[in-house]
C-alpha cells in the first residue's frame, strides 16, 4: 500500500504506515489505580512521575471502570493553576447525552442544560441523569482530552465522552466540552465523586506528540 506524506519540504511516497513515525503518537505517562476509600484521583505536574507541562500540546486521560462507593453518585473533574493547592479554574462548558434503558422502554437524546457551567469554578460533571450506580457491575468509562494546558496565552480547551451504567439501569453516553477560562498554566487535574469515595477503577494519562 502506498500513501503520501506531506511536510514543509514537499511530497514524497511512503510504502507503509510504519514509515511515518512520531506524528500524533500516544506516550504513556502515568496510571493511577483507585482503591476502596480514595476520595480523589489527582495528576499534579512534577509529582509521582506526572508530566503536565509544555512537553506535549495535548494530553489524554482514559477512565476505565470507575466505580463509586455511593449509589447515584456523580463523577467529575476540575483543573488547578497552582499545582493542586486549589481545583477551581473558571470554566464555560456544554454537554449533551443519549440514554437507553435495559428494558428497551425508554430512550432519549438531549442537551443537558443543568450540567453545563457558565463561568463556574465547580467540578465539571462527566455523567448526567441519575448518576452512576454502585452495583457490583456498574461504573463509568471514557476519556478526556486537554489541549495545551501550559499555555500562558490561550484558554484551556477540553473535549471528552463517557459511558455510564446509571442507577436506573440505563446506559448513558455523555459528550462534553468547554474551556478553562484562564491564561495561567494549568498544572494539575483532579477527578472525584461528589458524594462518596471511589471504590475501584483506574485513570491513565498520555501525552500526544
Amino acid at each position: 500500500m502506498s500513501i503520501v506524506k506531506l511536510n514543509n519540504r514537499g511530497v514524497r511516497s511512503a510504502s507503509a504506515f510504519g514509515s511515518i513515525t512520531g506524528l500524533g503518537s500516544m506516550v504513556f505517562i502515568k496510571k493511577i489505580t483507585a482503591s476502596d476509600g480514595d476520595s480523589a484521583i489527582s495528576f499534579v505536574d512534577g509529582t509521582s512521575d506526572v508530566v503536565l507541562d509544555d512537553t506535549y500540546k495535548e494530553y489524554l486521560f482514559t477512565l476505565n471502570n470507575i466505580h463509586p462507593e455511593d449509589d447515584a453518585d456523580f463523577f467529575g473533574f476540575n483543573m488547578s493553576a497552582d499545582t493542586g493547592s486549589n481545583y477551581n479554574v473558571t470554566k464555560t462548558t456544554t454537554m449533551f447525552n443519549t440514554t437507553h434503558d435495559e428494558g428497551d422502554s425508554a430512550t432519549a437524546l438531549g442537551y443537558e442544560a443543568g450540567y453545563d457551567l457558565a463561568q463556574g469554578t465547580g467540578f465539571q460533571r462527566l455523567v448526567a441523569g441519575g448518576g452512576i450506580g454502585n452495583g457490583s457491575d456498574e461504573s463509568i468509562s471514557g476519556y478526556l482530552r486537554l489541549f495545551n494546558p501550559s499555555s500562558t496565552t490561550f484558554v484551556k480547551h477540553y473535549i471528552g465522552s463517557t459511558n455510564a451504567y446509571n442507577n436506573y439501569d440505563y446506559t448513558m453516553n455523555q459528550y462534553f466540552a468547554g474551556y478553562g477560562n484562564t491564561t495561567s498554566a494549568v498544572d494539575a487535574i483532579q477527578f472525584k465523586f461528589e458524594g462518596g469515595d471511589t471504590d475501584a477503577g483506574d485513570i491513565c494519562l498520555y501525552g500526544i506528540k
